[in-house]
C-alpha cells in the first residue's frame, strides 16, 4: 500500500506529479482543490462560502477540509493507497488526520516535500498565460514558453488570458499563508521520519524520477 502526501509551495508542481504517480501506481490522486471545486459547482450555500473564502486567498476551515476528504476516503478505489494533494496544509490538520489514521489502524507511508524557491514560484505563477480557446499555457516569463505574438496563442490564435488568482498580490498572500501555515509540516513530518525533500526546481521530468526512484526502491529515511 502507497499512502503518499505532497508538501509543497505554491507553483511547484504538487498536482502534476500526484496525477502521474497516479497513473503509475493505479492508486487514486485526491485533490482537497478538486473536492472543493465540485462541493461549488453544485452552487449549495457551502459551495458559495468556500469560493468567498478561496477568493480571499484563505485556507478553508479544518472541520470542513477534513469533512470533505473523509467522504472521498470511504470510496472503495483508496483501498489499495491514495494520494493527497492539498492536505494537510497545517500542522493542526496534520495531527488530526494522523489521529483518524490511528484509530482506523492505517498510517502516511511517504511524504514528498517539493522544493521550489520562491523566486521560480512568482515566475511560475504571475508570468502564466492561458488561451483562451484551446486552453494551452504559456509563460512570458520563460523565453521557451513565451507566444510567438504576445498575447495571441501559437496554435490557434486565440486570446491569451490571465487568471483572476495569477496576479503579484495574489501571490504574495498565498506564500505568505504557505510560509506560516504550511512550511511547519516539513519538520512535523521530518520527526516522524516520513519526509523525503525533491527538488522541483528543474522539469517536471526530473521531479517524477526523483520521487519514482523512492517509491520503488523502498528507500527509507537514515
Amino acid at each position: 500500500m502507497k499512502n503518499i502526501i505532497f508538501v509543497a509551495p505554491p507553483a511547484a508542481g504538487k498536482g502534476t506529479q500526484s496525477q502521474i504517480i497516479s497513473e503509475r501506481y493505479n492508486i487514486p490522486h485526491i485533490s482537497t482543490g478538486s473536492i472543493l471545486r465540485n462541493e461549488i459547482a453544485t452552487g449549495s450555500d457551502l459551495g458559495h462560502q468556500i469560493q468567498k473564502e478561496i477568493d480571499l486567498g484563505n485556507l478553508v476551515s479544518d472541520t470542513l477540509i477534513i469533512e470533505l476528504l473523509l467522504k472521498r476516503l470511504r470510496n472503495n478505489d483508496c483501498i489499495n493507497g491514495y494520494i493527497l494533494d492539498g492536505f494537510p496544509r497545517t500542522v493542526n490538520q496534520a495531527i488530526l488526520y494522523d489521529k483518524i489514521l490511528e484509530d482506523s489502524k492505517s498510517q502516511i507511508d511517504y511524504v514528498f516535500y517539493l522544493n521550489l524557491p520562491i523566486e521560480e514560484a512568482y515566475k511560475r505563477i504571475v508570468g502564466r498565460l492561458t488561451c483562451s480557446n484551446c486552453q494551452t499555457v504559456y509563460n512570458y516569463m520563460y523565453d521557451g514558453t513565451k507566444p510567438k505574438v504576445e498575447g495571441i496563442c501559437d496554435k490557434c490564435n486565440g486570446l491569451l488570458v490571465k487568471r483572476d488568482d495569477d496576479t503579484k498580490e495574489v501571490f504574495e498572500k498565498r506564500f505568505q499563508v504557505y510560509k506560516t501555515e504550511t512550511v511547519p509540516l516539513i519538520e512535523y513530518y521530518k520527526k516522524q521520519n516520513k519526509l523525503y525533500e525533491i527538488d522541483s526546481s528543474i522539469s517536471k521530468e526530473h521531479t517524477f524520477e526523483q520521487i519514482i526512484n523512492i517509491l520503488d526502491n523502498g528507500d527509507k529515511n537514515d
